[in-house]
């Protein structure tokens, strides 16, 4: 497969965040899309105007250094794991340490049904999370449930944007993004992939507290949803030393810290893996 002629500027099809997209034209994999993983990395500018690299914001403010081969190579592999266990993707092969295949795959979304109306805006995708713990915006939404309390793994639904909002399964239906049987099955697609990466990360002695994933309807066929995207480091939420109690992890007291200012709440957890931490255990094999 010759890249420098597929990466050309003829068959670009869209540049997202963190990844380029282009149609393969020609060769074993006509028609199939190239995902090419880059440095583009999301974060903030401090006071001074320097770059703070951040997953949880939307602003590419610079690049990585090696980023995105290992971002296509932590992808992969989860991709690889999935498939093993009968969930179905859009991964076909990776054919360079950052170009990843796929198949060609619409995310799940919905045209502006109300363009003539100032402030319509289109549902360009959804996010899916699924909730092993109450961290996060869960427990900002909920702070009547005990933080890091174990949870039966709730799934939700996200809009994304430049703040992504929760979005009820019911509003799905019957704003006619999805079907109800559709929703069902996504739900239940969500908590077979949240099983399988659980297990993995269980094997190193490793808690998923909750992650986040996208599904799409793949382009040929019979438009089956499908998870698309990537599995990225920066998606999942990992902690080293759960201990499991009545009300969720023993060690919580010692490891979570909240605090409240005017109505706004924080919650972090002192043992959560950094995304570079993740990325060796999995890609070098280092055990915790």
């Amino acid at each position: 497969m010759e890249l420098d002629k597929i990466l050309s500027k003829e068959n670009f099809l869209f540049s997202g965040k963190s990844k380029d997209i282009y149609l393969i034209p020609e060769g074993r994999y006509k028609g199939k899309y190239a995902l090419v993983f880059t440095d583009r990395a999301t974060g903030y500018l401090d006071k001074d105007g320097k770059a703070v690299f951040d997953p949880g914001y939307d602003n590419v403010v610079g690049e990585i250094p090696g980023k995105g081969a290992i971002a296509c190579k932590f992808a992969a592999y989860f991709f690889r794991l999935l498939a093993g266990q009968g969930v179905p993707t859009h991964f076909i092969d990776t054919v360079a340490e950052d170009v990843m295949v796929v198949e060609p795959a619409v995310p799940i979304g919905m045209p502006e049904q109300g363009p003539e109306f100032p402030g319509s805006a289109p549902l360009i995708n959804l996010e899916w999370t699924w909730r092993h713990s109450a961290m996060g915006s869960f427990w900002r939404r909920y702070p009547f449930v005990r933080p890091c309390a174990d949870l039966p793994v709730v799934v939700e639904a996200w809009t994304k944007g430049k703040v992504d909002r929760l979005i009820t399964f019911d509003s799905l239906v019957g704003a006619g993004v999805m079907t109800a049987e559709e929703v069902a099955l996504a739900e239940g697609f969500v908590k077979d992939i949240a099983r399988v990466i659980y297990d993995e990360f269980a094997a190193r002695r490793l808690h998923v507290l909750d992650g986040k994933v996208e599904l799409g309807r793949l382009k040929e066929g019979d438009g089956s949803i499908v998870l698309i995207d990537e599995i990225s480091p920066d998606v999942l939420r990992v902690c080293n030393g759960y201990l499991e109690g009545e009300r969720g992890c023993l060690r919580a007291e010692e490891c979570i810290t909240t605090s409240l200012s005017g109505e706004e709440r924080r919650i972090s957890a002192g043992y959560q893996l950094s995304a570079a931490e993740l990325e060796k255990i999995f890609l070098g094999e280092e055990r915790p």
